[in-house]
C-alpha cells in the first residue's frame, strides 16, 4: 500500500466526497465543520463532553466583576466555548457592555489553535503549552502589564506562575469544567463507527475531550481496532495542538497535529489528507485506487458505494492483493453472520459497482483478492 506523500493528488470534485467525518466536540470548538461538508463530507457531531454548568451566581458574578476591574492589556485563553462563556455569563448578568469596554483593547493570546478565537477589535496571537509560552516573546512584554488568565482544568500548569514571575498582574479567571456528553448514545456509536470503517477520520478540539472519546472506544470494546485502523491510515485522527494529542499519544494511537495556522486549521489537515495524496492508495488493474467509508476513489473519480460493498472493498483494499477467504470476508461484512452464499452476492454487487471488471478476482477454492497492479 502506498503512503501517497509520493504521489499526485487524487482530483475529485468535492476532496471528501463520500468521507464520514465525526467531530468529538460541540461544533462550536471546530468552526472548520461547514468547510468540511462544503468539499463533500459528511460531519457527524458527537462531543464526548458537556461544559458543566455554574452551580454558584456569586461565582459568575464575582468572575465577570474581577475582568472588568482589571481592564487587561492581554487575555491567555485556552478554550473558544470558555471564552464566550464570559461573555454569556456578562450579558445574562447585565453586564456584556461593561465586559466589552473591559476587552475591547485587549490582546488576546490563544493557548492552541489560532482558530479557537475570533471578536471583532480583538488582535490575537498563538501559543502551546506552557513550556512554550514562558520561551514565548509575548512573556517579556507581559511584563509589568495586567493580564487576566483562563485557568486549565482539571489542575494548573504553571502559566500562571511564570507570568508573575515575569511581572505580571495577573487575574485568574476560573474556568466552568466538563459535564456528561448532552448525547451518551451518539458518542459510543461513533466509536463503534469509527472501529468498523464507517467513520474515515474523528476531529478532536481538547485534550480532555480526546481522552473522554477514547474511553468511550475502550468501554465499547473498539478502542483496538481505532488504533489499528487509524495505524494502517485508514482512519484519520486529527487535533489542532499537540497538547490535544497528548491522550492519543499515551494510547499509541497515531494522529496528525494541524499546522495551517489559521481557524480553519483541522479543515486544512483533513481536506489536504483526503484530497492532495494523503491517504493510503493502491494501484490497481483500475487505477490508482483510495477507500472511504462511502465508496471509492478511481483515477480521480468518485465511485459511491453501500455500506456492505464499501466494507468487502475496504478488507480487499487493506489485504493489498492477498487472497481473502469466504470466512475472512464474512467476518468483515456488516450485520449478522453472512453465509457463503451472501458473500458471492456481495462480490458480485461489489463487481457490478466498480467501472473496470476483474478488479475483485476470484482464486478457485481459495477466495477474492483485489487485482493489484505492482503485484
Amino acid at each position: 500500500m502506498t503512503r501517497s506523500a509520493t504521489q499526485p493528488p487524487l482530483r475529485v470534485e468535492s476532496a471528501l466526497a463520500g468521507c464520514s467525518i465525526v467531530v468529538a466536540a460541540d461544533r462550536r470548538s471546530i468552526d472548520s465543520a461547514a468547510v468540511l461538508e462544503r468539499q463533500g463530507a459528511t460531519v457527524l457531531a458527537s462531543p464526548p463532553l458537556g461544559v458543566a454548568p455554574r452551580a454558584d451566581a456569586t461565582e459568575v458574578r464575582t468572575t465577570i466583576a474581577a475582568l472588568i476591574a482589571a481592564q487587561p492589556e492581554f487575555v491567555v485563553v485556552t478554550t473558544w466555548a470558555e471564552y464566550w462563556n464570559w461573555w454569556d455569563d456578562a450579558y445574562a448578568g447585565g453586564r456584556g457592555e461593561e465586559l466589552d469596554h473591559a476587552l475591547r483593547d485587549a490582546q488576546v493570546v490563544i493557548r492552541g489553535s489560532a482558530m479557537s478565537v475570533e471578536s471583532p477589535g480583538h488582535q490575537s496571537s498563538v501559543l502551546r503549552p506552557a513550556e512554550e509560552v514562558a520561551a514565548h516573546a509575548l512573556v517579556s512584554a507581559m511584563a509589568g502589564r495586567r493580564v487576566a488568565v483562563q485557568r486549565q482544568r482539571p489542575v494548573s500548569d504553571g502559566l500562571e506562575a511564570i507570568l508573575i514571575e515575569a511581572g505580571a498582574a495577573v487575574v485568574g479567571v476560573p474556568a466552568r469544567g466538563w459535564g456528561p456528553p448532552p448525547d451518551p448514545a451518539r458518542v459510543r456509536r461513533s466509536t463503534v463507527q469509527a472501529a468498523a470503517g464507517e467513520v474515515d477520520a474523528v476531529l478532536f478540539a481538547s485534550a480532555a475531550g480526546s481522552a473522554a472519546w477514547l474511553a468511550v472506544a475502550e468501554s465499547e470494546g473498539a478502542l483496538d481496532a481505532v488504533r489499528r485502523r487509524a495505524s494502517n491510515g485508514r482512519l484519520l485522527l486529527a487535533t489542532p495542538t499537540p497538547i490535544v494529542a497528548g491522550p492519543l499519544r499515551a494510547a499509541r494511537i497515531p494522529s496528525v497535529v494541524a499546522e495551517c495556522g489559521n481557524r480553519a486549521a483541522l479543515a486544512c489537515a483533513v481536506i489536504a489528507h483526503f484530497g492532495e495524496g494523503g491517504a493510503p492508495s493502491l494501484r490497481t488493474d483500475a487505477g490508482r485506487m483510495e477507500v472511504r467509508s462511502g465508496g471509492a476513489v478511481i483515477d480521480e473519480r468518485f465511485i459511491p458505494l453501500p455500506r456492505t460493498s464499501a466494507s468487502l472493498l475496504d478488507a480487499l483494499f487493506l489485504a493489498e492483493g492477498r487472497v481473502l477467504s469466504r470466512a475472512e470476508i464474512a467476518r468483515s461484512l456488516p450485520g449478522a453472520p453472512r453465509s457463503g452464499h451472501a458473500v458471492e452476492a456481495a462480490v458480485a454487487r461489489l463487481r457490478d459497482a466498480l467501472p473496470v471488471s476483474g478488479v475483485v478476482q476470484t482464486v478457485v477454492k481459495r477466495g477474492y483478492r483485489l487485482a493489484v497492479a505492482d503485484l
